[in-house]
């Protein structure tokens, strides 16, 4: 049995704490992320979390602690509290079990001086996460009754009696009940009267919170090992504890807490409420009293107000509840799982990979267009999950190898095999090792959006068009370049990035005329530092033309230097990739025009002969460079790479800075890195030449200030086909194609129109 004095908070607690999680986070790669303002923290009293592992019984208070500088209360099941470190651990934090006599009085006063008080309403922790029952309503399995109950309102309970004692302490005051003021200020230890006003002025708030893991492994890890060594007579429970719980804490592991709109109490009383208030109020004597109206202050004034404040309790229950379901963060094993789950309800036991595939990613982006709806940051940055309609999606290969070794999915001759286990009963302790489907499938099944967004992708996945499935992953497009673009806009990048002249807008295009479009389109490829922006006025002609155009933006470029120098050539020629394929639902043939490194990439990618080329037209291609720097580029870099191991972020050099012709939209400082790897390209380029069979148009400026002209020779001679052209631009000019020097946009368009002919 504890009493008030075995529950001292420790501020030393607190510090071990966060040195704990410090390191976790820095070593361990564990990724705590609080997503929201500071100030809901600030203005919070009651903090309601949902609950699925052991040590979140900690993490919150160290959160709240870090955000304002005050401890916190929490109240955890009593299966947490035993005869042992991890209790008094627990203790020093502020936690108290829930069967703890005069526990809600004892949380209010807390709240009163002014801590923070955070409350688990499931009461324990849902291990399934299945909190809806067959009717759609709030419940959670009792592992203490063997049955499912409804949440507790605990929360809800001490917050009204709070909001009413604050009342009953403003109507004192504006009496002058001097007396009853200053036996308030002695119970709760305030400094004087000034503070006690200040205290009961501010709304009592709960706020409603959620922690999402992702994603959660059944993989054996150390912290398992070590226990059963020490101890072999581990229990189930206990094993399957540190198997899912050790792997979050040890293993590369986001936890994303988000804060929901904050429920106050007081939006619920109603003039009939405020009039019983005042009428008990006069005969209470301490905020312990509003816990026990009917055999307390009494009368039916106070039997009313407390059938009352039963009837709000149960609603502000009911509406912080679908407050902390609500934020979940939703990945792509949520999705994963409601859909195979869904598929089963229609009767579907063996699916199409490619279908499956399609469906999960449709889900993905309905649930793009619902602001309603909290998306992990693997489902916001296409480069995370564009490769799941191929199926080489890192989350997605996560969830199936999951699956697959839980018994519930098989991978086999281009279909999945849907397994009997999934639909089987599981026990509440053993879900985890055996069902994560269903433990995913549950944690998102509050949620009506992903609802739709599911249900919507089943009907419309085996009808989508191909031109709508390109449109979509053109949206991809233009949502990487808005992640990459804030990625690079921290405080680290500032002074490279305030210092850049580009002003056009970098972002890719894609036009189809809405009429008329011409069989043959045509993929436009910028160079290297600078953006689609550098084609857009040739693009412009050729939509006028008729002809569907798709300009990519290669990665690392139009968005910061710094972006820049974290990419590889294969990076850009992914790039160029997408761009083709994504052109190709639009035009039954494509001809790449591509400028400088562009027409590196455009070259590279002509020699493997994808489905519907009709040519290429090359502008200034580089083989040979102008600068002499150049050739110091391989050992700077070196030197760079050589820094790097010790810590020293970029090398001794960074960036090279530039003044090109178009700032514009190119960068002014240029990565050493991305030079080196521009150098690669053109290696590789080089080497590729020969396999190159289709209409090749070569175009260099005569006095190319950048690329030495004789790269238009040498790579014209190192072409196998025999349907080859060079032209010569007379200009002292690199960026030809962006100024539409001489006849260099008549030159292409000549071209196009000569390889749209031959396809006749």
């Amino acid at each position: 049995m504890f009493t008030e004095a075995d529950f001292l908070i420790s501020s030393k607690a607190y510090d071990w704490t966060s040195w704990v999680l410090t390191l976790l986070e820095k070593v361990l790669k564990v990724n705590i992320k609080l997503h929201g303002e500071k100030g809901r923290i600030e203005e919070g009293d009651i903090f309601v979390f949902n609950h699925f592992a052991r040590f979140e019984t900690f993490i919150p208070q160290y959160l709240i602690h870090q955000a304002t500088g005050a401890f916190s209360r929490s109240v955890a099941s009593p299966e947490f509290f035993g005869d042992d470190a991890f209790t008094r651990y627990l203790l020093s934090l502020g936690a108290l079990p829930n069967d703890y006599k005069g526990l809600l009085p004892f949380l209010a006063a807390e709240i009163l001086r002014g801590r923070k008080v955070v409350i688990f309403p499931e009461g324990g922790m849902v291990k399934d996460r299945r909190v809806l029952d067959r009717a759609g309503r709030y419940s959670v399995y009792s592992r203490s009754s063997d049955e499912r109950r409804k949440h507790h309102t605990g929360a809800a309970v001490v917050a009204l009696a709070i909001d009413a004692f604050k009342i009953t302490v403003r109507d004192a005051d504006s009496r002058g009940e001097e007396e009853r003021l200053s036996a308030w200020i002695e119970q709760l230890g305030l400094p004087g009267v000034e503070e006690l006003r200040r205290v009961v002025a501010r709304p009592t708030t709960i706020v409603p919170c959620n922690i999402t893991f992702y994603p959660i492994r059944i993989n054996e890890n150390p912290l398992q090992r070590v226990a059963e060594l020490l101890n072999r007579n581990l229990s189930p429970r206990a094993i399957e504890e540190l198997l899912i719980e050790g792997n979050i804490l040890l293993r590369d592991t986001d936890m994303d807490l988000r804060m929901g709109d904050p429920v106050r109490p007081a939006d619920r009383r109603t003039w009939w409420d405020l009039l019983l208030l005042h009428s008990v109020g006069r005969r209470v004597q301490s905020w312990g009293d509003f816990f026990s109206l009917p055999s307390g202050p009494g009368g039916w004034d106070g039997r009313w107000l407390d059938k009352r404040d039963h009837a709000h309790g149960l609603a502000i229950r009911d509406a912080y509840m679908v407050g902390v379901y609500a934020y979940v963060t939703v990945n792509l094993s949520h999705l994963a799982s409601q859909i195979i789950l869904r598929m089963l309800d229609r009767g579907l036991e063996r699916v199409d990979a490619a279908d499956l595939h399609r469906t999960i990613y449709l889900a993905v982006k309905r649930l793009q267009g619902e602001s309603s709806v909290n998306l992990h940051r693997s489902l916001q940055t296409p480069d995370a999950y564009a490769s799941l309609l191929d199926g080489r999606c890192p989350a997605w290969r996560h969830f199936l190898e999951t699956a697959s070794a839980e018994g519930l999915v098989e991978a086999n001759d281009g279909h999945y095999h849907f397994l009997p286990k999934l639909r089987e009963e599981q026990a509440f302790d053993k879900i985890r090792l055996e069902n994560l489907v269903s433990v995913y499938a549950n944690e998102v099944a509050p949620i009506a959006a992903v609802t739709r967004a599911v249900g919507s992708a089943l009907d419309l996945a085996g009808s989508l068009r191909k031109d709508e499935l390109a449109q979509l992953r053109f949206d991809d497009q233009l949502r990487a370049y808005r992640w990459d673009l804030d990625a690079f806009r921290k405080p680290r990048h500032e002074a490279i990035n305030r210092d850049e002249k580009f002003t056009e807008n970098a972002a890719p295009f894609l036009s189809v005329p809405a009429n008329g479009a011409r069989k043959l389109g045509v993929l436009l490829i910028h160079g290297f530092t600078a953006s689609p922006a550098e084609v857009r006025p040739f693009a412009d002609r050729l939509v006028s033309l008729g002809y569907p155009c798709l300009a990519v933006r290669l990665k690392g470029h139009g968005t910061s230097p710094w972006d820049l120098l974290e990419r590889i050539w294969q990076d850009w020629f992914a790039s160029v990739r997408e761009g083709y394929e994504i052109l190709s639902a639009f035009a039954e043939r494509i001809c790449v025009v591509g400028f400088s490194a562009g027409a590196s990439l455009g070259l590279l990618l002509s020699a493997d002969h994808p489905h519907g080329l009709a040519g290429i037209a090359a502008v200034c291609a580089p083989l040979l460079w102008r600068d002499n720097a150049m050739k110091l580029v391989p050992v700077v870099h070196g030197a760079n790479r050589f820094l790097n191991q010790f810590g020293v972020a970029g090398g001794a050099l960074p960036f090279h800075h530039d003044e090109p012709e178009h700032p514009n939209i190119n960068y002014i400082h240029k990565p050493i890195e991305a030079l080196y790897e521009l150098q690669q390209l053109v290696g590789e380029m080089r080497g590729a030449l020969p396999q190159v069979r289709c209409p090749v148009l070569l175009v260099q400026a005569t006095e190319d200030p950048v690329v030495d002209p004789e790269s238009a020779d040498l790579i014209y001679q190192g072409l196998s086909t025999s349907r080859k052209n060079l032209f010569r631009i007379p200009s002292a000019r690199h960026g030809i194609l962006y100024e539409g020097v001489g006849e260099t946009h008549e030159k292409i368009l000549e071209f196009v129109r000569q390889v749209e002919a031959a396809e006749g």
